[in-house]
């Protein structure tokens, strides 16, 4: 049996915003049974699983993992990056003629 861990009521913050949602009563049968035998409410359940997801996806986007070997061609890249080519130089000519910094 797996152990039910509450992800969201460890957040320190008062529940304060509504989520509502529709859904195939198949779909809500699982997630009440899933709930009942985790021994929390069906809300609970739903809130920790998406929560969950959540943290999942978006951890996902703001990292990148390389493999060993990509690594090692990555550092390679940044210790000898190749000569810009003639696109990037008038990029950059189009960026100093466009963009005031202050």
């Amino acid at each position: 049996m797996l152990g039910f861990q509450d992800q969201v009521g460890a957040v320190e913050e008062r529940s304060s915003e509504r989520m509502n949602f529709r859904t195939k009563p198949r779909i809500k049968q699982a997630i009440q049974q899933a709930a009942a035998l985790s021994g929390v409410d069906d809300s609970v359940f739903t809130m920790n699983a998406a929560y969950r997801s959540a943290m999942e996806t978006i951890a996902a986007h703001e990292r990148t993992t390389l493999q060993p070997v990509d690594h090692a061609r990555f550092f390679a890249a940044l210790d000898t990056p190749p000569a810009p080519t003639e696109r990037l130089r008038a990029a950059f000519a189009r960026h100093r003629e466009t963009i005031v910094s202050r």
